[in-house]
């Protein structure tokens, strides 16, 4: 029994020698003269990485060592073995926009400050006097009501600096090119616009001449993305939702979200 144990704690300690480094030919030598059956070390070269020798040489070494055939035969198995493909990275996973970001709670239109948080815009008044009527080319011949709209005040009370990233969370069943960014002309004491109602675009004619076209980025549901840059140049805007006007035909007053970039 003592003979046993001895011979057990011998082998467990030249498997954990054998374990501390890549087995080689050396190494499987070293085994070998140990006494360790043929069966444990051949297990040993399938469950460890190792780098063998198994030119005529190295396999003649091995012999002359008195390594078993049985073990030079699992050497070579293991040594003309493929590598396995390394692990297939995992693809990104898409943004998610199953949130709305955190600050955007409601209805209406928001700008991202300094830190990143957004803030809500407040909306000013604006006062609509149809101008008459436009033919417009972009929508076969349907003849349509073009407004004046007109703010109290030179300057919008929300100053923002380029770039300009702004949040729109839309109304159920509303698509965000149902809004209008509006170039706002400054006068003394107030601000106008020209547009046309439905929120046309490309119309021929001076109706639509303070329409901006913009792009916009869905980053939650009903919540759209749009970044102003300075080729937009400086000025007076307003983004007009629809539904502002409730006729091209009489005198109206609605609601639109200002915004003053100064530089």
């Amino acid at each position: 029994m003592r003979k046993w144990i001895l011979v057990s704690f011998f082998t467990a300690l030249c498997l954990a020698a054998a374990a501390q480094q890549a087995l080689n030919n050396d190494a499987i030598i070293k085994l070998a003269k140990a006494g360790l059956s043929d069966d444990l070390i051949v297990t040993t070269i399938n469950s460890q990485a190792g780098a063998y020798d198994t030119s005529a040489d190295g396999l003649i070494a091995l012999k002359s060592a008195g390594v078993s055939d049985k073990v030079v035969a699992a050497i070579v198995a293991r040594a003309s073995a493929p590598a396995a493909p390394p692990a297939a990275a995992t693809p990104a996973a898409a943004p998610a926009v199953s949130a709305r970001p955190p600050g955007i709670d409601d209805v209406g239109v928001y700008y991202q400050d300094k830190s990143g948080a957004w803030q809500r815009l407040e909306p000013e008044i604006v006062n609509f006097k149809s101008g008459g009527v436009l033919k417009s080319l972009a929508t076969n011949g349907l003849v349509k009501g073009d407004i004046n709209g007109h703010i109290q005040g030179d300057h919008a009370k929300n100053v923002l600096t380029f770039p300009v990233t702004l949040a729109v969370y839309v109304a159920e069943g509303i698509d965000i090119q149902e809004y209008q960014l509006l170039r706002l002309r400054m006068n003394s004491n107030n601000r106008e616009f020209r547009s046309v109602t439905g929120g046309v675009f490309h119309s021929s004619g001076g109706a639509t001449r303070d329409d901006v076209e913009f792009k916009s980025d869905k980053i939650g549901p009903r919540v759209y993305k749009i970044v102003l840059d300075q080729l937009l140049g400086k000025g007076e805007y307003g983004i007009l939702p629809p539904g502002s006007y409730s006729s091209s035909n009489m005198a109206s007053g609605g609601k639109i979200y200002t915004i003053s970039i100064p530089e």
